[in-house]
């Protein structure tokens, strides 16, 4: 006997006792339950003879068909495919005629035995009862107002009750899929014999003629396979269903767990993704629509398919009122009014900031739990902050491509043709320009970036190469800006991105932005408590889902230096003190490996320099030559403790055991590296970062965070605080005075790894540290730099400085850096002279006093303090 057949009398098996109200077994002995097996299934025939009388459909004359159109059982409905076609009458003759079983055409071993397996350790249908599904957790930013939702997969619902959903909306869901809901025990042997026949005499997708019961079953339970194991689970499982849950707590299950498209799962949900209201406010065309959809998201979405959505409509219109639950006159009207559904959603989008949440969520609250609730999330997040942080990362990116040209153009965003000719076929009476309809109406994908939408409304070929006009949203028409050959290859209603600046006094100025190849991450986090305020994983959340920030590591280079000179201040050498910019090469680390020469970046080298100004100019000669006698006399001494340090400041799980690791050649995160500089500002206190403020769940507090922070041991506040001063040095006149103007506020440092690979800007101010990446993923294993002169400073910093100044627009103070805390009373504020060529200026600089007469720090104390930068 062939596996089809086998599959299918065992599933009649299954189908004759739940259809009969026999008790169901799950299990029959193979040999000794044969002949009870022969009485089910003749049973199951002459139920099925009877339905097919119901439905007036002579059972003879669909098998003989099925004998003459072979092709149709073989064909692709992976059901039934399979069958011996030769085989079939005879076992049809056999149970449905009461001829003897043939052993040869009916192997009633391999039958049970598929039957047993299939049924072994069903899932337990009890718990649906009282059960609530999953449903989507709101996320509210620091000012209560909700920007994210957060879900299971395939659970972005809003669980309802049944008694808040409309008499005429479970009507119409009734109608479409379940017509006999309220007569049939979980299955409708009537929907099973044309679902049978239909997979006997036709291709394409199986027929299930499943019950709504079975629906519940399948979506909850066993799955959405098609096959027929899979079928004869559900339909016991269904069976059990009835008779422990009543009709309408099943209803309510089936119209909370059903899929409508749109990402909306469960009733409510689609009627705030479709209409824009909750189901309590539908109306029947809009229920009619939504029922509609349920056969087949895609196939009958209003959105793909508004032709076959059309056609859906107009039959559950039509079954609603065959069944008595509407009238002749209210079909008539609502076939006569389509209803109008939203374009979009309800602007709730994903980003890198809520999957942040989400898994926080998940540490937060058990996971049983989890995956029954929805919970009100109250975030860290400063909105107005966060949009100036994915500006200025996305600016930045694109800038860096424009000036370095890079820039690859793959084409328009979108292109308005069609639509606009869409809309002049329509010859109505408009107040605003085609263009500007079109526009208005389209969405663009990349959701989260904060250029402006433009449309070519004219192009012109000049001698120099072409004049492109485009225009905006609110109507205005302006000139497009941009390099000649991007222009050049615009056509008349494309649609790119724009930077608008508007000057006070003059027109405002468009320039063309292109999605730019180059990656890049910005976090910014409070110092104090490790609140996150804002945080941008890439350039586009739709475009990669891979939060840089907090998924991927990268070389730091020189933004990890400060760590040497943390580990070389806490041995008590002070920031004035001399070191040797020279050339140095250290011994294999631990006996392994070659020896080591590193080299600067600029090639040269400065002879004996003050380590405030090494730090500054991020001389790596300089760095090394501390481990060499500035930290210890033995370099492998000096790297042990810095690794320690790096360990203890969970920069690192573990230390890359050779000495480029000292210049920052051991990859981290961007958010672990933002939190060693933000134990810098704290003077030794390493916050634990956090995005969730606290979790509600129907008004009771479930969760408040309280604010967690690490003391380090291996280097005191004295330490810390004076390389606070030494990194404010490299805003002022080091590799980051670009921005100096802000030096009295800001401190931090940039990195630039080998080749130009990654590019750093890190630092902080009196309330917040933020970190800024910017590089290639290069996870197609083809290596691309930044190229040669692109480092942290030129590259980085202009991001960095564009978001410590949102930060202050934001609400923080833009004040000077703090002088020393009373943990760091161990220090001397000395007044010095700092010669910077023909300029004289004062410096103030902080010394660490000796502690005890076998204190390391007394020799520090008679170096000079004369910085000389």
């Amino acid at each position: 006997m062939d596996a089809a057949l086998v599959k299918i009398f065992a599933t009649a098996l299954g189908f004759t006792q739940v259809a009969s109200s026999e008790p169901v077994k799950t299990y029959f002995d193979p040999v000794e339950d044969q002949a009870r097996i022969v009485e089910l299934l003749r049973g199951g025939c002459a139920l099925m003879r009877k339905a097919f009388d119901i439905e007036a459909i002579n059972l003879d004359d669909v098998i003989a068909t099925a004998m003459d159109d072979a092709d149709a059982i073989a064909g692709e409905n992976s059901v039934v495919r399979g069958i011996d076609i030769k085989k079939l009458p005879g076992a049809y003759r056999q149970f449905c005629g009461n001829e003897p079983v043939d052993r040869e055409t009916v192997d009633l071993a391999a039958v049970i035995k598929f039957y047993n397996q299939t049924l072994a350790e069903l899932p337990d249908h009890g718990r649906l009862k009282g059960m609530k599904l999953p449903g989507i957790s709101n996320v509210l930013d620091v000012k209560g107002i909700r920007f994210a939702e957060v879900h299971e997969p395939d659970h972005r619902r809003v669980w309802i009750s049944l008694g808040e959903i409309p008499v005429h909306v479970q009507r119409a869901f009734i109608a479409a899929e379940d017509k006999r809901f309220y007569q049939h025990r979980g299955v409708d042997e009537r929907a099973l014999i044309r679902a049978f026949i239909g997979n006997l005499t036709q291709s394409g997708r199986p027929q299930g003629g499943s019950t709504i019961t079975q629906q519940v079953v399948k979506n909850i339970l066993v799955g959405e396979d098609v096959t027929l194991e899979r079928k004869l689970r559900e339909m016991i499982l269904a069976s059990r269903l009835e008779n422990s849950l009543s009709k309408e707590e099943i209803l309510e299950l089936y119209l909370n767990s059903i899929f409508l498209g749109r990402g909306s799962w469960g009733i409510e949900m689609a009627a705030r993704s479709y209409f824009g209201k909750s189901v309590s406010a539908l109306s029947l065309n809009e229920a009619a629509l939504l029922a509609g959809i349920t056969k087949g998201p895609n196939s009958f979405s209003p959105d793909r398919n508004p032709a076959r959505a059309r056609q859906r409509y107009d039959y559950v219109l039509t079954r609603m009122n065959e069944d008595g639950a509407i009238s002749a006159t209210e079909k008539r009207e609502a076939l006569a009014q389509f209803p109008q559904f939203h374009e979009g959603t309800d602007g709730i989008r994903r980003s890198y900031f809520a999957d942040q949440v989400w898994r926080e969520l998940k540490q937060r609250i058990a996971q049983h739990t989890l995956a029954t609730g929805s919970y009100t999330i109250r975030s860290t997040l400063h909105p107005e902050l966060q949009h100036a942080t994915e500006l200025a990362l996305q600016e930045g990116l694109a800038r860096f491509e424009m000036d370095s040209g890079r820039i690859e153009f793959h084409g328009p965003e979108t292109s308005l043709a069609q639509s606009i000719e869409r809309l002049k076929t329509e010859k109505i009476l408009r107040p605003k320009p085609l263009w500007q309809l079109a526009l208005q109406e389209t969405r663009l994908p990349l959701y989260d970036v904060h250029w402006q939408a433009a449309v070519v409304t004219e192009k012109l070929r000049t001698k120099n190469g072409a004049s492109v006009r485009v225009g905006l949203r609110d109507g205005r028409t302006l000139p497009l800006n941009g390099k000649t050959a991007l222009l050049r290859e615009l056509k008349l209603h494309d649609v790119v991105l724009v930077s608008v600046t508007a000057r006070q006094g003059t027109s405002p100025s468009i320039e063309i932005r292109v999605r730019p190849t180059v990656q890049g991450a910005a976090v910014v986090i409070e110092n104090k408590s490790g609140r996150i305020l804002a945080m941008t994983g890439g350039f586009s959340y739709p475009l990669s889902q891979l939060n840089r920030v907090t998924q991927s590591q990268r070389q730091p280079g020189s933004a990890l230096k400060p760590l040497t000179y943390l580990a070389a201040l806490q041995k008590g050498l002070q920031p004035n003190a001399f070191v040797r910019d020279q050339e140095i090469t250290l011994p294999p680390l631990l006996n392994k490996g070659d020896s080591w020469s590193p080299k600067n970046y600029d090639g040269g080298a400065s002879g004996s320099i003050p380590m405030r100004t090494a730090l500054a100019r991020s001389r790596n000669l300089a760095t090394v030559n501390l481990l060499k006698g500035g930290i210890d006399t033995n370099p492998s001494a000096s790297f042990e403790r810095i690794c320690a340090l790096a360990l203890e400041l969970q920069i690192y799980k573990q230390c890359s055991q050779y000495y480029p690791f000292v210049l920052g050649a051991q990859a981290t995160r961007p958010i672990d590296l933002a939190l060693f500089y933000a134990t810098i500002a704290n003077e030794g206190t390493r916050p634990t970062p956090f995005a969730i403020e606290s979790i509600e769940q129907e008004g009771a507090a479930l969760y408040r965070h309280s604010a967690e922070s690490t003391s380090i041991s291996a280097a005191d506040a004295a330490s810390f605080y004076q390389l606070k001063t030494m990194l404010q040095g490299v805003v002022e006149q080091g590799t980051a005075s670009r921005m100096k103007h802000l030096a009295p506020y800001v401190a931090g440092k940039t990195g630039t790894s080998d080749d130009e690979n990654d590019v750093w800007f890190v630092g902080f101010t009196n309330d917040v540290t933020i970190a800024v990446w910017v590089g290639y993923d290069n996870a197609d294993g083809k290596r691309r730099t930044l190229g040669a002169g692109h480092t942290g400073g030129s590259v980085a910093v202009p991001i960095f400085e564009q978001i410590v100044q949102a930060s202050w627009a934001d609400g923080l103070r833009q004040e000077p850096l703090k002088g020393p805390s009373p943990a760091a009373r161990q220090l001397l504020a000395v007044t010095t002279q700092d010669r910077n060529g023909d300029r004289r200026m004062r410096l103030v600089e902080y010394l660490r006093l000796r502690r005890s007469e076998s204190d390391p720090a007394e020799s520090a104390v008679s170096v000079p303090v004369d910085a000389r930068a």
